[in-house]
């Protein structure tokens, strides 16, 4: 007996055709995709999207929040662009929109004096696996191009000038132009942060971490960080970032500390997962674009395409060097005191910049005289001679001594009362304890002595009992032949 026909209201699971007759053929049956399938689609639409690193919608919208400016507006002659995208970023005084609490907790008081706070050239590489930042001193000796004061409209030729002052007297047009000059790197992109772009990144992605083996305090900026590991959030971050008086170092130790907590805040980014999620990567650049001001170049695609390069970051892709200084504290009239840089070593820099190669590459140790190994390098520490003996000519011969080995003596030496002094006397202000070291260092057998309120100046009063000034150099097992570093020799263990 035949079997009664299949109900269509009860289909069987898995209905297996016979071999023998076809089944009958039904109407389409349209049903609703499964939970389950909804719940793939959803998750692939996320992958991709992380992937991106961020959806192209959502970084439209971001893109309607950046501030616009056109540093490249009339501008000629420009160097030739190399392989690679090269990223001037800019961080300004301005603290409009900064509460009055942050600016009594933080030591944000006082008029932003509308110039450059911090310079970096930002190299991302061609195969965007590596980003190789440069930091160059605001108080670089520099010679502006011609150009038309932005504030007076005055025309100006052609003049020397503080590197950070270009962009008071011209803005983000002549702080462009002047760095092309000096450095021969064509600029693709500009990007400028205020103190509340920063503050407000750094606590979306919940605090930074940074670790220093030596107490941090700088009585000016408010830092005061004992020895040890801290996570910091936007307003002590932006202490530890703008902090030029922890010692001697001054400006070359402050840019040292920003390249550390760029470091951090990579290893932040990459290891919390912001990168691969969308939606927290959407917070923390809205965070960063809501007050900042760019080019009119840097939009949707160019954020994309940093997002998926950033997704494969880590510290170890990001690299750090600071322009090598030739001369401190070299004076210009009607300017004051500048850094020089060296001409052949920056040079090399920037040459390898425009051929995206890395900057962090060790070099080749050459044969070198004996040397102690110090933390802060002579050619950053002031010192004023005093002769405390009978000998004649022994303070112009400890001066000359102390300046052929790196130290910016005054040249000035000077002699003590008549008594004569045994035993040679450092004399320092406590907040520069580490400079005097240093320099104690190269002269072995001084005796160190606390002088409270003396400032960044130190004394060596000559005593019967010195010998010879010892030569002395900072070395960094990490650093190459710039002096760079890759981000993961420089975060917290």
């Amino acid at each position: 007996m035949p079997s009664p026909p299949r109900s269509p209201a009860r289909p069987q699971r898995h209905p297996q055709p016979s071999r023998s007759r076809r089944p009958p053929v039904r109407p389409p049956v349209r049903r609703k995709k499964p939970r389950w399938a909804m719940r793939m689609v959803t998750t692939i639409s996320v992958v991709v999207l992380a992937s991106a690193g961020i959806g192209h919608a959502v970084v439209t919208s971001l893109d309607a929040d950046i501030a616009r400016v056109d540093p490249f507006k009339d501008m000629k002659n420009r160097p030739e662009a190399g392989h690679g995208m090269n990223v001037l970023l800019v961080g300004t005084d301005g603290r409009d929109k900064i509460t009055e609490a942050e600016r009594q907790k933080f030591r944000l008081g006082g008029a932003p004096c509308h110039c450059t706070d911090t310079i970096m050239i930002v190299h991302i590489s061609e195969n965007r696996e590596r980003a190789s930042i440069v930091s160059l001193p605001r108080d670089s000796y520099a010679e502006t191009p011609a150009h038309t004061d932005e504030t007076t409209g005055t025309r100006h030729g052609a003049h020397p000038i503080k590197l950070n002052a270009a962009y008071a007297e011209g803005g983000p047009n002549l702080t462009v132009r002047t760095v092309e000059n000096m450095t021969h790197v064509k600029i693709d992109h500009y990007l400028e942060v205020d103190f509340t772009s920063f503050m407000k990144t750094v606590d979306v992605l919940g605090g930074v971490e940074i670790c220093t083996t030596t107490p941090l305090k700088d009585s000016y900026s408010g830092l005061d960080l004992a020895a040890g590991s801290h996570l910091l959030g936007g307003g002590q971050a932006l202490q530890y970032v703008r902090a030029r008086h922890v010692d001697g170092a001054s400006d070359l130790g402050r840019m040292q500390r920003q390249q550390r907590f760029l470091a951090a805040l990579v290893e932040r980014a990459t290891s919390s997962g912001v990168l691969m999620n969308p939606l927290k990567f959407r917070d923390v650049t809205r965070a960063v674009l809501g007050s900042v001001r760019a080019d009119q170049g840097f939009g949707t695609d160019e954020l994309l395409d940093l997002g998926r390069a950033m997704r494969n970051f880590s510290p170890s892709s990001s690299e750090f060097a600071t322009v090598p200084i030739g001369q401190m504290g070299y004076v210009v009239k009607g300017i004051g005191s500048t850094l020089k840089w060296d001409p052949a070593k920056s040079a090399k820099l920037f040459q390898a910049l425009r051929d995206d190669k890395p900057i962090a590459v060790h070099a080749v140790h050459k044969a070198r005289p004996r040397s102690v190994s110090v933390d802060v390098a002579p050619q950053q520490i002031k010192v004023q001679v005093e002769n405390g003996t009978g000998t004649a000519g022994l303070g112009k011969r400890i001066d000359g001594a102390l300046a052929a080995a790196g130290f910016r003596t005054t040249r000035q030496p000077t002699s003590a009362p008549a008594t004569t002094v045994r035993r040679t006397v450092i004399s320092y202000d406590p907040r520069w304890d580490r400079s005097a070291k240093s320099l104690a260092a190269a002269l072995p057998g001084a005796e160190l002595r606390e002088a409270k309120g003396r400032g960044p100046l130190l004394k060596v009063t000559a005593g019967a009992d010195f010998k010879q000034v010892e030569r002395v150099r900072v070395e960094d097992p990490h650093q190459g032949e710039f002096g760079a570093v890759t981000g993961d020799q420089v975060v917290c263990p």
